[in-house]
């Protein structure tokens, strides 16, 4: 039990350092803020290319605060180029100059993430909402 009474945060506090404690480690990578920030601006891309229904189901299946990150700043109304090479430019335009970075194949490690960590159902409903050059990014579940 929570010292403080409040189980739902101390709840997706873990789990938030469960999802980015088990993608540092498929990544490889040394910096959980920068792991952070991987998981945080692909979902935001998913996010932008997606209707606002399906992210809302989607975001359903993620831990509280992951939803927070999830929907911060989203503007629905914005549109945004939706291929592959510009979904990619928009996640590594985040992260900066992150030594840990390897392409693309970092960004799949998001989509595998996902795949084992929320249903197979909303897992296929979000890859195919997404354009087809993206989809290829996201391995199937």
């Amino acid at each position: 039990m929570s010292s403080q009474g409040l189980e739902v945060i101390d709840h997706t506090v873990q789990l938030t350092h469960e999802w980015i404690k088990e993608l540092a480690a498929k990544l490889g990578w040394a910096d959980r803020k920068q792991v952070l920030m991987l998981l945080r601006t692909t979902l935001a891309g998913v996010r932008d290319m997606i209707s606002p229904d399906e992210a809302a189901q989607l975001s359903a299946q993620l831990p509280l605060l992951v939803r927070g990150l999830f929907f911060e700043g989203w503007r629905p109304a914005q549109t945004h180029k939706r291929t592959r090479d510009d979904f990619v430019a928009r996640i590594e335009a985040n992260l900066g100059r992150d030594q840990e970075y390897q392409g693309p194949e970092d960004i799949s490690e998001v989509f595998r993430l996902l795949n084992a960590r929320i249903s197979k159902g909303e897992v296929n409903d979000v890859r195919n909402a997404l354009p087809a050059d993206i989809r290829t990014l996201w391995p199937e579940p």
